[in-house]
């Protein structure tokens, strides 16, 4: 009982023994938690190798590294593929010998390599760590010339050449400086300043501007009986001449020589030091490290996070490929340490308790104020105007030009017609191509967005269908009462702005973005396949049949005399029917008698290629700067101008082939489509005047639809993957968007609308990648190219489309459905509902590491992926019927049925499939408030806690 009293007694203590640090971690988030605002420069680490060539002593370059570690292969004629360098536990353990054994030089202050080594020689002398008699030999080594892998060896008879590899005496060094021939020479073999090949060696643009470099030399001589080591830091990184690779001014130094019979061993050391140099962690210890327990610190940090491989069970040889992606290594302080790799080491690293929650900004804070939302988007877009301009001016803009300009004008050819056939030619192509040229434009040059696309949409065209037909049969003009539901639309556009309803877009999770981007998605694919299907142009000959050619003919012939007047009469006798082609006898009043008159080619094999062959080839050369063939340059330029070389290819394969297919159709006058209607549509006249107040409930549904559609897919460009850094604007699209509402209504336009899957492709067409990246390391996604000037671009050219008819007649049809096809399948990709589709197809074994399937039952993921499936259905069901008016409120039922998944579904497994919701995410930021005011407290353990603690204790005692 006094024992169980004792232990009562202090068992606050227990709690924060269990997450107590180790010595080493409290000593890095010491020195690494002081506050400095300079970053840490990258570190470009050099190791070289002691070797005689030519009975001369030189430091030969073994290996490098950036982020990645690359060897000189054997023969020394290239280098070797970048690859994870893999260190053995020995070796790491040794290095932490030398720096506890070997002299540590911070902040020394050098100038040039010779009074460095000085500096170095001089340190070990006074820790009584080598004899004064070695000063001059270790000068002597560690001033030899260097030579990097860009250069020849400077010695190699043809007795060298011939021979494999070189004896193993060469390999060991013979120190005799005093020879008559060495003592001929200078003590400094190293050049004062780079070299020609070092200023022009391209491996620079690998390596950020900032850097600094880390060299390393291991060698073996025969004076030394025990190993001579020095770490040093320069208080100024100094351009140390011929002493890099590359011309990149010289921060640390680690020196290793010894005796003879370790090579291997040393060189592993090197390897060693320099894979931590080029860790950043440890790379940050090694700038602020204050003494020489510092950088021991951070080696025992290292080796807590190291992963060590069986021997057994993995062979040492293998390269390891580098990642595609590199998780974070910026380590939270405060977790330093950590037993199990906690802290986001190699044990759990992404084993974290919740994903991070999908946060959509403060452009959607509800103000309280009239139109204060709309205003606070003028004040953040106001900045940036300028930027949005001249930012527009690269070359990766020609190409977003050209792909999203093919798409857009295809886009208004395909509903222009159909508007054309639903509405009795009132709205038509040339209406479609004035009203998008419009419309886009001055969104893209006042919107708050402008990297979305307007453009019309499928519910708009059944709405204007179904009211033209409730207009034709109750006797009431179309276009005025169009007039007035675009008018009342456009006000309660503006309601919806002052009020800041934008608001309710938090409550739209991933959930319902992903049903409605998936459902516009499919509507592509399933749009471009439908079309190519159809065959309404030239249909498959079925009746055709080879083996009876001969019995095929068709010939031309004579009307009747007697129908005929004098002067078709004189045709007739002078003309020989036989030899006219089939346009010629038409004209000429012939008629076409025979079973193959009706015969058309089967063009639907050509325009299969053509459509095949667009979206395969875009595919592939999206794919291409991943290629290994050519510069990273010249792939990225072909990546960008995918689809326009595409198309380019194939309108040549058309004309080359000179086959008849389905060409562009654009109009080539400046009119109306219908004759009996102008450009401007009067509000009174045609109509009784209580049709005014009465078109305000067909208004309130396209309200919803333009509001539903254009946020969403606001929400959907704007997410922070694509790191956007301009801010966007909400509340200020929708104004505009409503503005352009009553303006189309007035010219007799059709209305427009964000289009999900082009936005998303201009998003795509416009995403920027690090230029300079390690060997071996992916390049980095920096962002998008935020500016006006593309969309302004694409929308000036579709307005002057209209004169550029003869060009665009040109280009097949399938290839414009190609690139469709193209925009629909690639709006797909990152969508997780699309990755957990295809897990249903997948067994376990083979099924991709996403992180939702670490923490969530797989029947539950099939359970919920189930669920989306069938709204989806159900989407598609009404948007393919007259229902389809409704559809903009089923897209609100997106939100209900999410709202409903919560009784179905845990907190947990809704946070890694979709996201929790506001109201949710408020309880869960005041619980954690709660705790941190409870830490605050004099006794932060609860009662619980501390009753779990002291029986821990007791079962300890006991057993």
């Amino acid at each position: 009982f006094y024992f169980l009293w004792k232990l009562r007694k202090d068992y606050r203590e227990f709690p924060k023994q269990l997450h107590h640090l180790s010595p080493a971690a409290e000593r890095l988030r010491h020195i690494l938690g002081e506050d400095d605002s300079t970053p840490t420069p990258t570190i470009f680490t050099e190791m070289d190798t002691l070797q005689q060539e030519g009975g001369e002593l030189e430091w030969k370059e073994s290996a490098r590294w950036v982020k990645f570690e690359e060897k000189v292969e054997e023969g020394g004629e290239r280098w070797s593929k970048p690859h994870v360098s893999t260190l053995t536990l020995h070796s790491l353990f040794e290095l932490r010998t030398c720096l506890q054994t070997g002299s540590i030089l911070l902040d020394l202050e050098g100038y040039s390599l010779p009074q460095i080594v000085e500096e170095i020689v001089e340190q070990q002398i006074t820790d009584g760590l080598i004899p004064p008699d070695l000063k001059e030999k270790i000068i002597f080594v560690l001033l030899r010339k260097h030579r990097h892998q860009t250069k020849k060896p400077i010695h190699r008879s043809l007795a060298d050449m011939g021979k494999s590899s070189n004896t193993a005496s060469s390999k060991h060094v013979s120190f005799a400086p005093f020879t008559d021939h060495a003592q001929s020479r200078s003590m400094n073999d190293i050049s004062d300043t780079p070299s020609t090949d070092q200023l022009k060696n391209k491996f620079m643009k690998k390596i950020p501007r900032d850097a600094e470099a880390s060299n390393v030399l291991i060698g073996e001589v025969d004076f030394l009986d025990k190993p001579f080591v020095s770490f040093v830091r320069l208080a100024q990184a100094t351009t140390l001449g011929g002493l890099t690779e590359v011309p990149v001014p010289t921060r640390f130094l680690f020196i290793l020589l010894g005796p003879h019979g370790k090579t291997k061993s040393y060189n592993e050391i090197g390897r060693a030091i320099a894979t931590l140099m080029v860790d950043d962690l440890f790379s940050d210890v090694a700038y602020k490290a204050r003494d020489r327990e510092d950088l021991i610190a951070g080696v025992d940090e290292f080796l807590d996070e190291v992963i060590v491989l069986p021997p057994g069970e993995w062979d040492p040889k293998i390269r390891i490929e580098p990642p595609k992606k590199v998780p974070s290594s910026v380590l939270n302080l405060n977790e330093l340490g950590q037993v199990n790799g906690l802290a986001g080491g190699a044990a759990g690293g992404e084993d974290e308790e919740l994903p991070a929650p999908h946060e959509l900004g403060e452009e959607l804070k509800f103000t309280g104020r009239i139109g204060g939302g709309l205003w606070l988007d003028i004040k953040r877009k106001i900045p940036w105007y300028c930027s949005d301009i001249y930012d527009g001016f690269h070359i990766q803009s020609i190409s977003a030009v050209l792909f999203i300009y093919l798409g857009c004008i295809t886009n208004a050819i395909t509903f222009g017609g159909l508007l054309g056939d639903a509405t009795d030619n009132y709205q038509g192509v040339m209406e479609s191509f004035l009203g998008t040229a419009l419309a886009g434009s001055v969104f893209c040059l006042f919107g708050g967005q402008p990297l979305i696309i307007l453009s019309s949409t499928g519910p708009i065209l059944i709405f204007e269908k179904l009211l033209y037909e409730f207009s034709k049969n109750n006797d009431v003009d179309y276009m005025e009462l169009r007039l007035w539901i675009g008018l009342h639309s456009c006000l309660q556009c503006f309601l919806l702005v002052f009020s800041d309803a934008s608001y309710i877009i938090k409550y739209m999770t991933r959930f319902t973005e992903e049903g409605f981007s998936s459902l516009i998605s499919f509507i592509f694919i399933s749009d471009a396949i439908k079309k190519m299907v159809a065959f309404k142009y030239y249909p498959i000959n079925r009746g055709f049949k080879p083996d009876y050619i001969a019995a095929y003919k068709c010939e031309c012939i004579a009307p009747d005399q007697g129908e005929s007047s004098n002067y078709f009469f004189l045709i007739i006798l002078y003309l020989d029917w036989s030899q006219l082609s089939k346009k010629e006898c038409v004209k000429y009043g012939g008629m076409l008698v025979g079973n193959s008159c009706k015969y058309v080619p089967d063009l639907a094999l050509m325009s299969f290629i053509l459509f095949f062959g667009t979206y395969s080839m875009t595919v592939s050369l999206k794919k291409f700067k991943f290629s290994r063939y050519f510069p990273t340059k010249l792939r990225k330029l072909i990546s960008d101008f995918a689809i326009f070389m595409s198309i380019m290819s194939f309108v040549g394969l058309d004309m080359l082939m000179g086959l008849d297919t389905p060409k562009l159709i654009v109009p080539t006058e400046f009119k109306p489509t219908r004759s009996d209607r102008g450009w401007l549509v009067m509000p009174f006249g045609k109509n009784p005047w209580w049709w005014c107040v009465a078109s305000f409930v067909p208004a309130l549904l396209v309200t919803i639809l333009i509001f539903m559609d254009q946020q969403i897919s606001a929400v959907i460009v704007n997410r922070k993957e694509n790191k956007l850094k301009k801010s966007c604007g909400y509340h200020l699209d929708l104004f505009w968007v409503g503005v352009l509402m009553a303006v189309c209504s007035f010219m007799g336009m059709p209305w427009y609308v964000a289009a999900t899957v082009i936005s998303i492709a201009h998003i795509d067409s416009l995403k920027m990648e690090s230029e300079s990246s390690a060997p071996g390391e992916q390049p980095q996604f920096l962002g998008v190219r935020e500016q006006r000037l593309t969309g302004i671009l694409v929308f000036v050219l579709t307005g002057l489309s209209v004169f550029l008819a003869p060009i665009l007649q040109y280009i097949p049809m399938p290839v414009l459905y190609g690139v469709f096809l193209y925009m629909g399948v690639a709006s797909l990709s990152g969508i997780q509902f699309w990755e957990r589709i295809k897990l249903y197809l997948m067994p376990p074994k083979h099924q991709p590491d996403f992180s939702f399937l670490r923490h969530v039952p797989m029947r539950r993921v099939h359970l919920f992926t189930l669920v989306q499936i069938v709204c989806l259905a159900v989407l598609w069901i009404l948007k393919s019927t007259f229902l389809a008016i409704i559809f903009p409120v089923m897209i609100l039922g997106l939100m209900v049925v999410r709202k409903l998944l919560d009784l179905m579904f845990s907190q947990h497994d809704l946070a890694w499939l979709d996201d929790i919701l506001p109201d949710k995410d408020k309880k869960k930021k005041e619980d954690e408030k709660k705790k941190k005011k409870d830490k605050k407290a004099p006794e932060p353990e609860s009662d619980e806690e501390v009753r779990k603690c002291t029986i821990c204790q007791v079962w300890i005692c006991l057993s």
